[in-house]
């Protein structure tokens, strides 16, 4: 009985070892590499227009595609009041008005996360304006920005004075992203794919004191000293982008006034005819003086600080006429490759993209769908026809500023499309009026954030060291099978 003992004993103890030695060579194993999904990354970029600002979100992987980051937007958020631009007798109050929408940004993004989130502002058309005005209230309204914007747990990267032409490829380029035609994602290939390039969409932004044209002509046809080089996803693109200050549309108002107030002197009431009859709008001589747009020194002003009454006579030809004046149709002379005041623009191509303020305009005429160029043209001559009391009967809800204007908003639009860009019947079905695409704002605060990703490290995707699943599982299992075996021959010993 006693040998049976030790020969099952022996036999428990061979099994045990050979199971230590399948333990062994399970944990000798080669180890596989685990990727973890990579971290959320956030940034945010405050528009500071020349009428109002507004703030994005944006978020994106910190493992990014050819070197771009895939960007989607989080929050906008429009600040109250005006442009920072129109602060500059109170710099202070251009930071605190800023206040509100950074605290709601704040409450999106984790806390964790705030203390590594680059934040900027970029000024535009009104700050470029107040910059050729006074450069020293441009520098103290910035410094107020910047101030406000460095007391939030956020990385402040810096408050700056976008030029037109960037203003204009940072817009092109959320364009393009927004419509997938720099890469797209395909499900077959589980890979980026690059569309073909006859895909790029051009850009029109219409600001309050700027527009912008952008899009990428042959490359045959572009002035090298006119041309933009922007990389992205690996790829580069040459661009023509061009920016006309002073040309924006609430400019525009105010150079259209004072051509008016011109030609009526020295009389104080004057025939608007791009506003309804029965409207009214009394302005100051001294509002002239206050933009180097309207040109304060003309000698063909008044002289004086007098008030003139602009009394609305809802005429469509006239009032075409009279934003016509506005251009310097003999800049170009007979050349073809030259847009406004003489400034170089090649051949149009492709189809473009319109927003901000030729997107607001148009949809209130209800002109956002690729109307053919007769049907709005008629739209726009019957907005131009009704009269005051019929307006603000039938848009009671819309602002009581802005109603008057839309007449003149959209001639000029149509005047600077088809006079200054040079689209014609044809080429003017390849413009799209819109202001949002994939779920994001249309405008240059995304573009802007797509170039800055690039100066963001693209960090690797955290990895650990591990085994397969299935190999844990094996391996737990002849662990435990060992002590229960261990302990097993254990007594047994103990028992013999």
């Amino acid at each position: 009985m006693l040998a049976r003992k030790k020969s099952f004993t022996s036999a428990i103890v061979g099994a045990l070892v050979a199971l230590s030695i399948i333990a062994l060579v399970l944990s000798l194993v080669r180890v596989e590499d685990v990727t973890l999904p990579p971290t959320v990354k956030y940034g945010m970029v405050f528009d500071a227009g020349s009428s109002h600002t507004s703030l994005f979100v944006y978020q994106w992987d910190s493992d990014k595609e050819n070197d771009t980051g895939v960007v989607s937007q989080t929050l906008s958020c429009d600040v109250q009041g005006q442009g920072i631009s129109s602060y500059a007798n109170n710099p202070p109050e251009a930071g605190n008005s800023l206040r509100v929408c950074l605290d709601k940004a704040l409450q999106v993004i984790p806390v964790e996360k705030q203390r590594d989130v680059p934040a900027y502002l970029g000024a535009t058309a009104g700050m470029r304006l107040l910059r050729e005005q006074n450069s020293s209230a441009t520098e103290q309204v910035l410094a107020e920005v910047a101030k406000t914007m460095q007391e939030y747990p956020v990385a402040f990267k810096g408050a700056q004075i976008l030029t037109g032409e960037e203003e204009g490829a940072y817009g092109w380029i959320t364009i393009n992203y927004l419509l997938d035609s720099f890469t797209k994602y395909s499900p077959k290939a589980h890979m980026w794919l690059r569309p073909e390039a006859a895909n790029i969409f051009g850009a029109l932004d219409l600001g309050g004191a700027s527009t912008q044209i952008t899009f990428m002509p042959e490359s045959s046809v572009l002035r090298q000293n006119e041309a933009s080089e922007l990389t992205l996803y690996g790829y580069s693109y040459k661009i023509y982008a061009h920016s006309y200050l002073c040309y924006g549309q609430d400019e525009m108002l105010k150079r259209l006034a004072k051509e008016l107030i011109v030609e009526s002197s020295p009389s104080t009431r004057v025939h608007h005819p791009c506003y309804p009859k029965g409207y009214k709008e009394t302005m100051s001589l001294s509002s002239f003086r206050a933009s180097p747009c309207t040109d304060g020194s003309d000698p063909r002003l008044p002289l004086g600080d007098s008030t003139i009454t602009l009394e609305g006579s809802g005429t469509a030809s006239a009032c075409l006429a009279a934003l016509r004046r506005l251009f310097n149709s003999s800049a170009c002379g007979q050349g073809q490759d030259c847009a406004l005041d003489g400034g170089y623009q090649p051949p149009l191509r492709g189809q473009f993209i319109a927003f901000s303020a030729f997107y607001y305009n148009f949809k209130f005429l209800n002109l956002t769908e690729g109307q053919p160029l007769a049907v709005v043209r008629e739209a726009i001559e019957g907005l131009c026809t009704r009269s005051w009391k019929d307006l603000s009967s039938s848009y009671p809800t819309e602002n009581p500023k802005r109603l008057p204007k839309y007449c003149a908003n959209a001639n000029y639009i149509l005047t600077l499309l088809l006079d200054a860009y040079k689209f014609n019947e044809t080429s003017w079905n390849n413009i799209c009026f819109q202001m949002k695409a994939g779920g994001a704002d249309v405008g240059w605060t995304l573009g802007y954030m797509l170039n800055l990703t690039n100066m963001v490290p693209a960090e690797a995707p955290a990895r650990v060291k591990g085994l397969r699943s299935s190999l844990w599982a094996a391996a737990i299992t002849f662990i435990i099978l060992n002590l229960v075996l261990g302990l097993a021959a254990l007594l047994l010993q103990l028992w013999v």
